[in-house]
């Protein structure tokens, strides 16, 4: 009798309607993994008035369409349950991956004190943290989400944010906005020789 009740307790995903296959961990994570995506999407509208350079413009504008038409699968598929009707798409960067290695002197940074004082750096670094922050939320969506579909998009979605990071940080890098130092070469030697393959690892 005890364990024909517990039995009731649960339903498996095949016998509820698409749209109602989803956990409620999974549906809080979605929410704010969404919201970051909409907060990214609203702050660019402020980032690009205040704009100089035109190269970093159409970066935007090209995330700006690239991140709603990612917005609007991951909507559907969370209130279908099912496949979108406009698949995950494979963002493509336009930069080259040329990255200067180096470091030299610049100016201490402080705090903007007026909107006026706000440039491409400053906007190109806003840009970057909100990309970081949402791949971060997606990534732990994906690993909460029960229902397979939602956690593809979410987990497929991810490769893209990255992507549009790295295009920002090529950005930066070029004009060392953004330096990357690199340990001396005897250095650095000893850090890639640190780990060694494992030999014929499917022998016991």
């Amino acid at each position: 009798m005890f364990n024909q009740q517990q039995n009731q307790n649960f339903q498996g995903s095949s016998q509820m309607p698409d749209h109602q296959s989803h956990g409620g961990h999974e549906m809080f994570d979605a929410h704010e993994a969404i919201s970051s995506l909409i907060g990214g999407l609203e702050q660019g509208l402020l980032y690009e008035q205040h704009i100089q350079d035109p190269e970093l413009k159409t970066m935007l504008q090209k995330h700006k369409t690239f991140l709603t038409q990612m917005y609007n699968t991951i909507v559907e598929t969370l209130n279908t349950g099912q496949e979108p009707s406009q698949k995950t798409q494979t963002y493509m960067m336009s930069d080259s991956n040329n990255v200067l290695y180096g470091m030299k002197p610049t100016q201490p940074k402080t705090p903007a004190q007026a909107v006026t004082e706000l440039n491409d750096q400053c906007i190109s670094s806003f840009m970057m943290g909100n990309l970081k922050a949402t791949a971060s939320g997606f990534t732990m969506t994906a690993l909460e989400t029960t229902n397979p579909v939602l956690r593809r998009v979410f987990a497929d979605s991810v490769p893209n944010l990255i992507e549009m990071a790295y295009e920002i940080f090529l950005y930066q890098n070029k004009r060392q906005y953004y330096q990357v130092p690199q340990l001396k070469p005897e250095e650095m030697q000893i850090y890639m020789s640190s780990f060694a393959p494992v030999q014929n690892p499917m022998q016991h």
